[in-house]
């Protein structure tokens, strides 16, 4: 299947508020769109996570970042224009659904590094939950033969693409502090 029908079969599933195992710059995940707070509670209940436990997204480029959390901060824009996926908890984000913030009103977001979902998020026009494709407590899949088949049966739409491929890295985590200084929180 060409990666255009791919695409546009994943796009399709999310405008229809559905939930997608699908390929990522880090690991396979599952997601949807981040403003459905119906389809934050459906990840939650796939993953049999507790919704105190904060859900990350993805946004497709810098400028979109921006549409949701303001003005980046300078000492944040190496992480951002590295090599290395990064996730970036913000104090605050708009737009998204209320379910996907932590309790202290915080949300993780990353700026997606692989070009298939940089391109969903684009044709959606909107972040894009990002959650490791795993049942809460369990490892992390390495591969999508990895991936348990109570999350492969439980999503509504499973993305056809880049299955052969291993994808064992999780993304650094990192936090602003108040007085500006970094805090690693995932290396």
């Amino acid at each position: 299947m060409k990666t255009n029908a791919i695409l546009s079969e994943a796009l399709l599933a999310l405008q229809q508020e559905a939930t997608l195992l699908y390929p990522t710059d880090t690991i396979w995940g599952i997601g949807g769109d981040a403003r459905s707070t119906a389809v934050v509670e459906k990840v939650y209940t796939l993953k049999k996570r507790v919704d105190s436990k904060a859900l990350i997204c993805l946004v497709a480029h810098q400028s979109m970042l921006e549409e949701y959390v303001g003005e980046i901060h300078p000492h944040l824009l190496p992480y951002l224009e590295g090599e290395r996926p990064t996730t970036v908890i913000y104090p605050k984000v708009q737009g998204i659904s209320q379910r996907l913030c932590a309790a202290d009103g915080s949300v993780g977001m990353r700026i997606a590094q692989d070009e298939f979902c940089r391109e969903l998020i684009e044709a959606l026009g909107a972040p894009l939950i990002s959650t490791s494709a795993n049942i809460s407590g369990q490892a992390s899949p390495a591969s999508f033969d990895e991936v348990a088949m109570e999350i492969k049966e439980g999503v509504d739409h499973v993305v056809a693409y880049r299955q052969a491929e291993q994808q064992s890295t999780a993304s650094r985590i990192i936090r602003l502090r108040q007085n500006n200084e970094i805090e690693v929180l995932r290396p």
